[in-house]
């Protein structure tokens, strides 16, 4: 018979109690009292009581329903939704756990994606969603594509079988259920893609070799060795039942190659995990030296209590077929294809979309590819530099090595999670070979930098970036942010994790990024990108850190040099230059006793340079690092400056002009506001000012709710702002209380009839990182790109964009009528040439949205720009 199809609205008394006795830290029962309640919508109260919420629970989701029921456009139908959104941000953020994510979107008839988006919207106010909740809808929501990616994966194991009768399915459920217990008792991280499809390859295996060979499709029954066979009764009473040897794993290991082989993976790297996680997860099931198939009830059992557990997504309702876990529908305008070889058909052929799974298997594969060839010890060519350098670095560098590699395996493994030590072994060797390949395509430029250890551990930090951007463990969750609720730093290996790993400023890390780009060609596209968020990321904040050595050298070049600016307003309108190298960065003049200066450099002291002339004082050279910092800064900066202002200022096009001045200015000479702070902070408060003094209407909220609508933002960035040290408010406190104050005077004097002069605009250049690999557009074209195929990465089989026509030069490539089709696209003009926002109108402000110090909306009425000054670029209060 097939197994019966599991109800989580029967099973919910039996889970709910267990999870409803620990609901609440006060000693108060947790039976909902329906006396307290009488003042509430009786059906709310029924579905509290359905989900075992405590009475403070109750009482609190009402007041956040209260709040938020005028502003919301739905349905009187979909109240109940609103009510189950409001439990949920109720329950996130006082940690009760009363119920688990399953049981409230059963409760309300929602899927997973649509109650995420449901909750998201209810952040009508500033201060509806903490950025606890925020945290917590991220890591849901990545928890969930990533089993999503692995359980439609496994749909496709299922044709393993020859046919799906019930007691196959029934194996098949039994399967999919022990990978989902073992990939949590496994990892800390669930939401980590490629080590939880190696446990998924490992609980395929134990399956398929315990299954009929009737059953198989003849590639596994095959691929089963002979020599495996179920250890006797008389070979397990011979095992040493001292724990001085070591168990070995019964794994088959020719099934097991064959399906790393058949889905593209690391056979070395799954028996590791075969042999460290899921060998623990095997013997805390007792399973590890018993011939049998684990009972169907047990692995059930045991999930159940994981699931309880953990409070978010059962896992087994996407065998099942679940409406709560069914994936959204994506509509593909056109199949992607790509020219086929000698194909006599117009259409080529098609390809479907790659899957995140085989994304990260290819990824991989390429990187070890290029590593292959590389040691893990120097080269001679590197020895012979090392012994030629007047201390030599050889002993050093190793000792480094063995010591970082040591704590960054440490940390990996407390990160990700039991067991998962060795994973970060592999990462971190993986990490050596490319970083004794980049430093020895450095060597020229570099080989001043061979005894100096912060470049050695930028170099290395950088090279095991790269390795874990492939891996997928690295990616930009909050913008960086560790604020509240949420994966914890402890269970976060996104950047900056690294740096705090190696305790490495991101000033310094910074210095290494572009050398480091252009000393490795074979670099994908998809990692330089990462790696230039990464820098983007350390101008925008991480190098604004209090103890950051971009202070020092702020400091040390507005006391030397006066007046100076640390990088000219003539040179903006000049090309970007990217001839600098890592020596250039690293060996500039920056904290006195730090670095090798010239005699004469850093030997002055500020009172000998306040008692002389400005034109006879005494100078430090000019910082390299710092100047070219600031260029990079200035051109992010008004980049972003200038798509915000396309969003909301189409109307008034001369403000950006004034705004970016304003911008400048602050950046420039009022540094110190940007320490702890975000550079879009700055950015929006400029934009807000210059608007109070040009009476323009525009709010805070209005800008707000165009800035969530960028790329790379966070919410973070608009509630979580330092006021002062150790408290934290939303953008508009911070520009009442800091940013006004400050510029107070500098604002007025664009409301004058003789304003400053305007800062020219910098030039902005395209990528300073090019990607010879990488299809190139034709110009005047969207959609037509031609592709030097040097590198097995961009093989037509790999590169599949879509909406494309991909021709490979020299290959036959099918009807000739292509090429018209193609010269079709080149000679129209009607299609941009790239996506750009919608100028017609000022996107609608989010509703109700409170960011002044009262709690209150902005006032509507108007200013005059010669009053008083806190009347005139103060947002204002009503009251």
């Amino acid at each position: 018979m097939p197994p019966k199809k599991r109800n989580s609205g029967t099973t919910q008394s039996k889970e709910m109690k267990p999870a409803a006795e620990n609901a609440s830290p006060d000693k108060e029962s947790p039976e909902l009292s329906l006396k307290k309640h009488g003042d509430k919508d009786a059906e709310f109260v029924i579905l509290c009581k359905s989900l075992h919420v405590t009475d403070p629970v109750c009482d609190r989701a009402w007041t956040l329903w209260k709040t938020i029921q005028e502003s919301m456009d739905e349905a009187a139908d979909s109240q109940k939704r609103l009510w189950g959104a409001c439990l949920f941000v109720t329950v996130t953020d006082m940690d009760a756990t009363c119920f688990t994510l399953t049981q409230v979107l059963k409760a309300v008839s929602l899927s997973v994606k649509q109650f995420i988006g449901l909750v998201r919207k209810l952040d009508v106010n500033l201060d509806t969603i903490s950025t606890k909740v925020n945290s917590a809808l991220s890591r849901l929501e990545k928890k969930y594509d990533v089993i999503l990616a692995l359980y439609q994966r496994f749909e496709n194991f299922v044709l393993v079988m020859k046919d799906v009768k019930p007691l196959v399915r029934e194996t098949m459920r039994t399967c999919w259920t022990m990978f989902l217990l073992a990939k949590g008792r496994a990892l800390q991280m669930e939401d980590d893609l490629v080590i939880s499809f190696q446990l998924l390859l490992c609980t395929l295996e134990l399956i398929i070799k315990h299954c009929s060979p009737d059953l198989l499709q003849p590639l596994y029954k095959s691929a089963i060795s002979k020599v495996q066979s179920p250890p006797t009764r008389t070979s397990r009473r011979n095992h040493s039942k001292t724990k001085s040897r070591a168990v070995e794993p019964e794994v088959d290991v020719q099934l097991l190659e064959t399906l790393c082989k058949e889905n593209e993976c690391s056979a070395e790297e799954v028996k590791n995990v075969y042999q460290t996680s899921f060998m623990a997860f095997l013997e805390s099931m007792d399973l590890s030296r018993s011939p049998d198939f684990p009972r169907v009830n047990d692995v059930d059992q045991q999930y159940e209590e994981h699931y309880l557990k953990s409070r978010d997504i059962d896992g087994r309702m996407f065998f099942d077929g679940d409406e709560t876990v069914l994936a959204p529908k994506v509509e593909i305008p056109q199949v992607e294809r790509t020219p086929k070889k000698n194909l006599s058909d117009e259409d080529g052929l098609v390809i479907p979309p790659q899957t995140p799974i085989r994304a990260a298997m290819t990824s991989i594969q390429l990187l070890r590819g290029d590593l292959t060839s590389s040691g893990d010890q120097p080269s001679a060519n590197l020895l012979t530099y090392f012994k030629h350098c007047t201390v030599d670095p050889t002993q050093d560098v190793q000792k480094r090595l063995e010591t970082l590699g040591q704590v960054f395996s440490q940390t990996f493994g407390q990160a990700v999670g039991p067991h998962c030590v060795v994973y970060g072994r592999q990462r971190f060797a993986l990490g050596v070979r490319l970083y004794y390949r980049v430093m020895e395509e450095m060597l020229k430029s570099v080989h001043k930098l061979l005894n100096d250890s912060t470049f050695h551990t930028s170099l290395l930090a950088c090279a095991l970036e790269v390795v874990m951007a492939t891996y997928g463990e690295s990616s930009f969750k909050n913008g960086g942010y560790n604020h509240g609720g949420g994966d914890s730093a402890e269970t976060n290996v996104c950047f900056p994790w690294i740096l705090n790993v190696f305790n490495l400023a991101a000033f310094d890390f910074y210095k290494v990024i572009e050398s480091f780009i252009k000393a490795d060609p074979t670099l994908s596209k998809d990692v330089v990108k990462h790696l230039e968020t990464c820098e983007n990321l350390i101008m925008e904040r991480l190098a604004w850190r209090t103890g950051s050595p971009l202070f020092e050298l702020l400091t040390q070049e507005h006391e030397s040099g006066g007046a100076e600016q640390v990088e000219t307003p003539a040179n903006f309108s000049q090309p970007l230059q990217h001839n600098h190298t890592a020596a250039d960065l690293y060996l500039s003049p920056v904290r006195p006793g730090h670095r090798v200066l010239p005699p004469d450099s850093s030997s002055q002291t500020s009172s000998q340079a306040a008692s002389q002339a400005a034109s006879q004082a005494p100078r430090h050279p000019k910082s390299n690092s710092l100047s070219l910092f600031y260029k990079k800064l200035y051109r992010l900066a008004y980049t972003r400056l200038k798509m915000l202002c396309s969003y909301l200022l189409s109307s008034h096009p001369d403000f950006e002009p004034i705004i970016w001045t304003l911008f400048q200015h602050t950046l420039q000479h009022e540094y110190e506001l940007m320490r702890d702070r975000h550079l879009d902070q700055l950015m929006m408060s400029a934009m807000y000012a210059i608007c109070k003094v040009k009476s323009v209407d525009l709010r805070f909220k209005t800008i707000v709710t165009a800035y969530k609508n960028m790329a790379n933002t966070s919410q973070e960035t608009f509630k979580h702002v330092l006021i002062t040290e150790g408290h934290y408010d939303s953008i508009i406190v911070f520009y009442n209380q800091v940013f006004m104050q400050k510029l107070k005077t500098n604002i007025l004097q664009y409301a004058s009839t003789r304003p400053p002069t305007l800062s020219p605009i910098p030039q902005i250049p395209c990528s300073p990182y090019k990607f010879p690999n990488s299809p190139l557009r034709v110009p005047g074209s969207n959609n037509v790109y031609i592709s030097p195929l040097k590198n097995t990465r961009m093989s037509p089989s790999i590169m599949t964009p879509r909406s494309r026509m991909l021709v490979s030069i020299g290959e036959s490539f099918g009807p000739s009528n292509r090429f018209q089709k193609i010269n079709q696209m080149v000679n129209s003009s009607d299609r941009p040439l790239k996506r750009t926002l919608d100028h017609g109108a000022i996107p609608k402000p989010l509703k109700r949205l409170r960011f002044d110090v009262d709690g209150q909306d902005e006032a509507d009425g108007r200013f005059v720009t010669n009053g008083a000054v806190r009347q005139i670029i103060l947002a204002t209060r009503l009251g």
